[in-house]
């Protein structure tokens, strides 16, 4: 059953996947559909979570904006994103950087990998 299972989403899933980690910070490419056209709408910020695997795989981006903090989620496999971009690699020792929501400023920053 597991075999049909695995089979089914394979179709589903993109082959070229950027690799990316939480901590990044990411450029994210969304395809946007405005009555007949389509554009790519950029989202720039830091990946705060993955989670599950195989084709549900899907990740959290954060970012601040006027102040105000901007969370959006995205499946990993969807046909709406274009494309990933790693602007800079952050070094974090947890999976899950949720505490980011209460901290803002200098504090809210992520060491960079050299």
């Amino acid at each position: 059953m597991s075999n049909i299972i695995q089979a089914i989403e394979k179709e589903y899933m993109k082959e070229s996947v950027s690799q990316f980690s939480v901590g990044d910070t990411v450029k994210v490419f969304v395809k946007v559909v405005e009555g007949t056209r389509e554009r790519l709408q950029a989202f720039e910020g830091i990946c705060i979570a993955k989670k599950n695997g195989g084709v549900r795989e899907s990740f959290t981006v954060r970012r601040v904006s006027f102040g105000i903090g901007i969370e959006r989620t995205f499946p990993l496999h969807s046909p709406r994103i274009d494309r990933i971009e790693v602007v800079k690699r952050g070094r974090v020792r947890r999976a899950k950087l949720y505490y980011l929501r209460n901290l803002s400023g200098k504090a809210a920053k992520i060491r960079e990998i050299v």
